[in-house]
């Protein structure tokens, strides 16, 4: 499955467009990491563990937009988007969205 920020997927012609794909996931964070995260904010530097948190959080969005196009019949997903939001204090949805193509 490709998956392209792009219109367009280089070298294929998109026939159809079969409708958006999505995938999102919730996070929240926790008490340990919450802890140590704040003491690094008083000192300064990346708050690495919310930074991988993040990426797990995208990655897991990815996989199951990907899952959606697949069920959809696509072969790629194009003009992929990512969308954050607070759904509750210390947790954060992660969405990825785009639009599921067949190739010819």
């Amino acid at each position: 499955m490709r998956v392209l920020t792009t219109e367009t997927v280089p070298g294929h012609e998109i026939v159809e467009s079969v409708g958006i794909a999505r995938g999102n996931t919730v996070e929240a964070r926790n008490v340990g990491r919450d802890i140590t995260q704040s003491i690094r904010n008083i000192t300064g530097g990346e708050l690495k563990a919310y930074s991988e948190l993040l990426t797990k959080a995208r990655d897991e969005a990815v996989e199951r937009m990907v899952e959606d196009a697949e069920g959809l019949g696509a072969d790629a997903v194009v003009n992929v988007r990512f969308e954050t939001s607070e759904v509750t204090s210390g947790g954060a949805e992660v969405i990825a969205y785009g639009t599921a193509v067949r190739l010819a």
